[in-house]
């Protein structure tokens, strides 16, 4: 059984789209893992995580354009810290992501990447990383 990973993560802007594949692929190289999971958490109410594109950068400016379009960043909000669109746009997304590992390898698709969202930036985050061996 592995132990839970930190990962470190500093976002520049209130809302981006960061790419985490390679990091994860590194932990993956370190535990060289011949069947499994990694699955991929983030404990922040205005973060997510989420697998889409990574090799047009248009794409990750779609993405949030969109959720920006959806979810302004100012309206008629009740919660008083100024961030309710991050809250929405994190639940829209997600808090984790699972990736099978097939021969010390993450299985994806191929232009996926695994991108960690920020919403309300700019921070410094932590988010957790486990993998679970297959016996």
């Amino acid at each position: 059984m592995t132990s839970i990973k930190k990962l470190q993560i500093s976002s520049l802007k209130k809302q981006e789209l960061i790419d985490i594949t390679n990091q994860l692929k590194h932990i993956v190289k370190e535990e060289s893992i011949k069947q499994g999971f990694l699955l991929v958490y983030n404990p922040h109410t205005t973060a997510a995580i989420t697998i889409n594109e990574g090799a047009d950068p248009d794409v990750k400016k779609d993405i949030l354009n969109t959720l920006l379009a959806l979810v302004p960043n100012k309206g008629s909000y009740l919660h008083a810290e100024g961030n309710s669109d991050a809250h929405i746009k994190s639940s829209i997304l997600g808090s984790s992501e699972m990736v099978i590992i097939e021969d010390n390898e993450l299985i994806l698709g191929t232009w996926q990447h695994v991108f960690f969202f920020e919403g309300d930036g700019p921070r410094n985050r932590t988010i957790y990383v486990k993998i679970i061996k297959e016996l």
